[in-house]
């Protein structure tokens, strides 16, 4: 394992997710499509989200499937590797509708693993 713990990468899941939702607060599903800034920032929170994920170990998964741990990991590939053709309606929905459940289910794992 590496020197950082899952508790800590649970925590990096939760910072970045509540980051991201703090980023499109206030802000409409239009504006990823003129402000390069935003779309930047939340597609690197949702990046950093699932590599946080992925080097969870899998005992840890196991012990909380309440967490779609495969399409976590998904996307954070999908962002990464296929970055040209990066579907703007996606992000924004995995950010405003995805990522305040995924905090909720965090913050129990986190309780849980501490």
């Amino acid at each position: 394992m590496s020197k950082i713990d899952n508790l800590s990468r649970l925590l990096h899941m939760r910072d970045a997710a509540i980051e991201a939702i703090d980023f499109a607060s206030g802000r409409r599903r239009d504006e990823l499509n003129t402000n390069r800034m935003l779309t930047l920032a939340l597609v690197k929170d949702i990046e950093i989200i699932g590599e946080a994920a992925s080097r969870i170990s899998a005992e840890c998964r196991a012990r909380h499937p309440q967490l779609p741990w495969v399409q976590i990991i998904g996307m954070r590939n999908r962002l990464t590797h296929a970055y040209f053709e990066v579907n703007l309606d996606i992000v924004w929905q995995v950010v405003t509708n995805d990522l305040p459940a995924l905090v909720i289910k965090l913050e129990q794992i986190i309780s849980l693993e501490a």
